[in-house]
């Protein structure tokens, strides 16, 4: 544990954890600096549809998105930054009969919970919520609790409120190795230098094996690449975050007009050698984007006619069962893990932002994250899906 107010910390990887992260210590007192190999929100929080629900969540997950919801509600005051944060709920589709079980599952298991979440059992009842959608949707959960922000914003204004509270942020400087001694992290080098540091967080998402894998911190990261598409601004078409019962398929439209969607993941099939000074990932094959634009447009058919924009391509760190790795390193004193969130870790940034806090400054945390320890997958080789919004 470090003395609150004397903590020099390095925290490696300008997303919405990484950010929210130096946020958090550095308003506690510690002397923080932000390492970040490309721009900030350059990876994952830069392509991520930035949704912020509850509803879909891993029952393990659920108390740190619940906890993030009510954070995300005063955001942009606490930040003093429009985040766009919009509170207009999660729907997600069944398209077929397989599907609607699903959905039925997901919501009895969910109200269970305690979690406000409601099953449209028809077409009708789904397009009283959302009329746009298709006549084809059979069914859907409802979320009202649930929404969505500006995922570039949020992370400036993480990094802007950082800064404010005396953080050093670096971009376009390349993390090359975590250096220790005696089983005790020292800091970081870089292409340009070593930064010296008491701890060192870790939430370089793609990168965090490479980082850790030196210091006997096993990570079993995969990477998925997904399609992203967007159009030009359009008049309202759906206020609701839209997933799929399948997870390969979620939509959003912004609040400036443009509607932003994915499709299916699929493994990212080269190394990471040319995204080491910030490149853009390489465009997706044509015959995902076509997939991403046909499930889309089945679901929301008001999309068959609307110009695109963007198209592009985003990297998942996926763990084997798509839950996060944050713990405070049993091997390394000093190191703390906030990986692997496998596309739905943006939500939870405020809350994971909390969270390294307390396992830097005072080695635990109220927040029940036992079950995201990096030892659970040397016992289980379960795997499940991204589900791509947040």
């Amino acid at each position: 544990m470090m003395p609150r107010g004397q903590t020099e910390v390095v925290v490696i990887g300008g997303g919405i954890s990484g950010t929210a992260a130096a946020y958090e210590l550095a308003r506690d007192g510690a002397r923080v600096t932000l390492l970040e190999k490309g721009s900030l929100a350059s990876m994952a929080s830069g392509w991520t549809l930035a949704g912020v629900r509850q509803s879909g969540r891993h029952p393990a997950e659920l108390p740190l998105a619940r906890a993030a919801v009510a954070r995300w509600a005063t955001l942009a005051e606490e930040l003093d930054a429009d985040v766009e944060y919009r509170r207009e709920g999660n729907l997600r589709l069944a398209r077929s009969p397989a599907e609607v079980s699903i959905i039925q599952a997901i919501v009895a298991e969910q109200q269970a919970l305690g979690l406000d979440l409601t099953f449209l059992p028809d077409n009708a009842a789904v397009r009283e919520v959302a009329p746009a959608l298709a006549k084809t949707v059979l069914a859907a959960s409802f979320c009202p609790t649930d929404g969505h922000a500006n995922p570039v914003a949020a992370v400036q204004a993480f990094a802007a409120a950082a800064r404010r509270h005396g953080a050093e942020i670096r971009t376009d400087t390349f993390v090359t190795a975590i250096e220790t001694a005696g089983g005790t992290v020292q800091g970081v080098r870089t292409v340009d230098g070593a930064v010296a540091a008491d701890a060192v967080v870790v939430a370089a998402g793609v990168f965090a094996p490479r980082l850790c894998a030196p210091l006997g911190l096993a990570l079993p990261i995969e990477i998925g690449h997904v399609s992203v598409i967007q159009t030009v601004p359009l008049p309202p078409l759906i206020a609701q975050v839209l997933g799929v019962a399948s997870a390969d398929l979620a939509l959003r439209q912004e609040v400036g007009g443009r509607v932003c969607f994915t499709g299916g993941g699929s493994p990212w099939p080269h190394g990471l050698d040319a995204l080491a000074n910030g490149d853009d990932p390489v465009m997706p094959p044509a015959g995902h984007v076509m997939t991403a634009l046909s499930r889309a447009v089945e679901a929301l058919p008001s999309l068959a006619a609307a110009p695109l924009a963007r198209v592009w391509g985003g990297l998942l760190d996926m763990t084997p069962d798509a839950l996060p790795v944050i713990e405070r390193s049993p091997q390394v004193e000093g190191v703390v893990v906030a990986v692997g969130f496998s596309g739905h870790g943006f939500c939870l940034g405020p809350v994971t932002g909390e969270i390294v806090r307390e396992l830097v400054q005072r080695g635990t945390t109220p927040y029940p994250i036992a079950p995201f320890r990096g030892d659970r997958f040397h016992a289980t080789a379960d795997r499940a899906a991204a589900t791509l919004h947040g």
